[in-house]
């Protein structure tokens, strides 16, 4: 069903991949939007390895939300850990692409914690995420990504 990398020189190990995940600070999620044109937006988010989940927010609203209720099938990417090795000007750049399954976080003390981690990953303290949470945790929703497939990669940007 998922297609493996077409050149396996240039895949990272599952645990850079995994590692890329946890360090990224944003990544690209994509749906399947209006007459089958795919949208992709820029989202912050959370990676739990143990669970095997991508988590992010929005509003309980809007198309995001109604593409991912009419389908519930998602990209998720992330890019980063650019390095020079060989030449000055055409650095190295690793990415990772997450098929999976995307839904609400229904149960709402579920869903408070996971906003409290994603929130920890962002915010600079913990007193701060919580009177951020008081303020406007009512109005988020949580969505979760159930991680199908996942490939890294590295490849040189020249």
């Amino acid at each position: 069903m998922f297609r493996n990398l077409r050149n396996e020189k240039k895949a990272i190990s599952e645990e850079a991949a995994k590692k890329l995940l946890k360090e990224a600070p944003r990544g690209i999620l994509a749906v399947n939007g209006d007459d089958d044109y795919p949208y992709a937006v820029p989202v912050n988010y959370l990676y739990d390895e143990h669970k095997g989940r991508i988590y992010f927010h929005s509003l309980r609203g809007g198309y995001k939300v109604e593409c991912m209720e009419r389908c519930d099938r998602v990209c998720f990417t992330v890019y980063g850990n650019e390095q020079i090795k060989e030449e000055a000007w055409a650095p190295f750049v690793q990415s990772v692409v997450v098929f999976g399954k995307c839904h609400p976080i229904e149960d709402r003390e579920e869903m408070f914690e996971v906003l409290k981690n994603f929130a920890l990953k962002y915010y600079p303290s913990e007193d701060l995420v919580h009177r951020e949470i008081k303020a406007t945790g009512h109005a988020v929703q949580m969505y979760e990504i159930e991680i199908e497939h996942m490939t890294g990669k590295e490849v040189q940007e020249k």
